[in-house]
């Protein structure tokens, strides 16, 4: 297994081009918050102190949530590219157990995930201070890193199912685009989730990366929500969490961290269940 994840890190990390497509989507997002969403999002908190602070924080705990899903997405682009060149039946003629192929696989991606996850977090934190604010104390930077192994873990069981249906490099690419482009809607990045549809709405809080998010945004707006809304009545600040999607909300209950890590655990198990069924079923 350990063979198989050290040679797919190797050919992703050889691909300089591959490793760029996989911030592609943080790019985008990030140069539409700074062209045209951050003005926009800005004009709606005219009075609030640190805005700035708060709206960055906001955006970046969003970008990072994505990264876990872009960049295991392209790192199982080397599966599907073994599939095509039929590479992966020289590996199961070979005398090696079916499942640690596929856990090589997925512990290569775990690791590119995480490390691509990483990367993104120190670059956010840079823009952040270069903004005007404040950098993570180590208490909330340890709790950031262990929730990126959560939502690298959840995001790359998705992707892991999505990729195990593809059956050509075409295919691939085509769904890489697809994920690429609607990412940050699911996220709720372009548009707040409080100004959406209640459909729509519903669509995002059931979209387990969307918790990923919540996650990261809870301890990333810490500090600058207590400088935003400090001196400001309760309903105030949890008004502003509902309507950014920093929690959400099913009914009369709210989700907390709890929750959200129960959903994030629950994808994990199950997609990566659901992976390995179909992978065995079709190597049978």
């Amino acid at each position: 297994m350990t063979v198989i994840a050290r040679r797919n890190l190797k050919l992703f990390f050889r691909d300089r081009g591959g490793v760029v497509m996989s911030f592609l989507s943080v790019f985008i997002i990030l140069g539409l918050y700074v062209l045209f969403l951050g003005d926009t999002m800005r004009s709606g908190l005219p009075d609030v102190p640190a805005a700035d602070f708060l709206l960055d924080s906001w955006v970046m705990a969003g970008i990072l949530a994505v990264t876990t899903v872009t960049s295991t997405l392209g790192a199982f682009g080397t599966m599907v590219e073994d599939r095509t060149r039929k590479t992966i039946k020289d590996f199961t003629a070979a005398p090696v157990k079916r499942r640690s192929i596929v856990g090589g696989y997925i512990l290569s991606a775990f690791v590119i995930g995480v490390v691509l996850s990483l990367v993104t977090f120190l670059l956010a934190e840079i823009y952040i201070v270069a903004q005007g604010g404040e950098w993570l104390p180590v208490g909330a930077v340890l709790k950031i890193i262990g929730l990126i192994l959560l939502s690298v873990l959840a995001s790359s069981s998705i992707v892991f199912f999505i990729t195990s249906l593809l059956r050509s490099q075409s295919a691939f690419t085509t769904t890489s685009t697809i994920i690429g482009t609607l990412i940050g809607f699911l996220t709720g990045i372009y548009i707040p989730i409080g100004s959406l549809p209640e459909a729509v709405q519903l669509i995002i809080k059931i979209f387990p990366v969307s918790h990923a998010g919540s996650l990261i945004r809870t301890v990333m707006v810490e500090r600058p929500m207590e400088l935003s809304f400090a001196g400001a009545p309760a309903e105030s600040a949890q008004a502003f969490k509902l309507d950014m999607g920093v929690v959400y909300q099913f009914g009369d209950t709210t989700t907390t961290m709890g929750s959200s890590i129960l959903v994030l655990v629950g994808t994990a198990a199950l997609f990566y269940l659901l992976s390995i069924a179909l992978m065995a079923r079709k190597n049978k």
